[in-house]
């Protein structure tokens, strides 16, 4: 296996969420080796030079097109390539184009004896994943996807603004399929350290469930909503990707909601799905078992069913 450099990450990928990913990573500061490998070479030669532009204004760093040959020594892979979610289309409708591209792209890295981790970001990421895990035969902690980490942060950003505090103080997950049948834990949502409901009672907000149901649809409205206005999805995303970097880069053992095979967790088995873990160099040290009522675990199993029969039709 090649020696790592852990300051290098490699993108697969240039389109809307690839190349702001990028630009994200490029200015986070953490890697001064950014590698842009796309189908169409030319689109990854000019998203380099744009925001290579940018780096008198950020920190020294090397930011080039390449080829799968390139990634061999790269820490983390971030793989954005897939058909986008078109207006109208759901994130499964997605499943069956893009695991036909995973296909191509995954035996490319696998070829390559790469020690660096498998970030997935396209969609639909869960059944993505599971596909880049199986089609990869990295050990199961190096592959995993960005999941509902920008669920969660629509979901704080959200509860935020409607408690009128600090979006970082607020600790709740978003869990399950990153998609139309995920669930906010909220049995365990609280904000530093207060229960979600005394706190809200403390800022004048009394009708809970309302508020709850009107919370989470949002959140889980908001691709379809932003994709409806502006036809794509991307910064949120991008800065997930910047998060999750951070995370494995400097080792922080952070507490994240990434989506990663599933073994027995609340009886779920064998699908990949978002469950909140302790992310580091390696990547999936170990899952996070918070606290769930039975009817929430009731509805993690149905979002784990869902994409269970989804990838049984589209990878079988």
């Amino acid at each position: 296996m090649s020696k790592i450099n852990t300051r290098k990450v490699a993108v697969i990928g240039c389109g809307f969420v690839g190349s702001a990913s990028a630009f994200a990573l490029m200015q986070s500061g953490l890697f001064t080796e950014i590698v842009l490998i796309d189908a169409d070479q030319n689109k990854a030669e000019g998203e380099a030079l744009d925001i290579s532009h940018g780096l008198p204004f950020a920190r020294p760093m090397q930011i080039h097109a390449g080829t799968y040959d390139d990634i061999v020594d790269a820490a983390i892979i971030v793989v954005t390539a897939g058909a986008g979610q078109k207006p109208g289309e759901t994130r499964l409708d997605l499943v069956k184009k893009n695991v036909g591209i995973f296909q191509s792209i995954i035996p490319e890295i696998a070829k390559r004896d790469c020690g660096g981790i498998l970030l997935v970001v396209a969609n639909p990421v869960d059944i993505l994943t599971y596909a880049a895990a199986k089609l990869s035969g990295f050990p199961e902690n190096r592959v995993f996807g960005s999941g509902t980490v920008l669920d969660t942060a629509r979901l704080k950003y959200l509860l935020g603004e409607h408690l009128g505090v600090d979006s970082r103080s607020v600790h709740a997950f978003v869990i399950g399929e990153h998609g139309d049948s995920e669930m906010v834990a909220w049995s365990s949502a609280n904000v530093s350290g207060v229960p979600l409901h005394d706190f809200c009672e403390m800022r004048g907000h009394f009708h809970h469930e309302e508020a709850m149901e009107q919370i989470a649809a949002k959140v889980k409205n908001s691709a379809y909503v932003i994709i409806e206005k502006k036809k794509a999805t991307y910064y949120g995303v991008a800065m997930s990707v910047r998060r999750i970097c951070e995370a494995i880069v400097r080792d922080e053992k952070s507490v994240l909601p990434v989506s990663s095979i599933q073994h027995g967790n609340y009886g779920i088995e064998g699908v990949s799905l978002s469950m909140p873990a302790v992310v580091g160099k390696d990547g999936v040290e170990a899952l996070v078992p918070i606290p769930l009522s039975m009817a929430e675990q009731k509805k993690l199993k149905e979002s784990a069913d869902v994409l269970k029969s989804v990838l049984d039709e589209a990878v079988g």
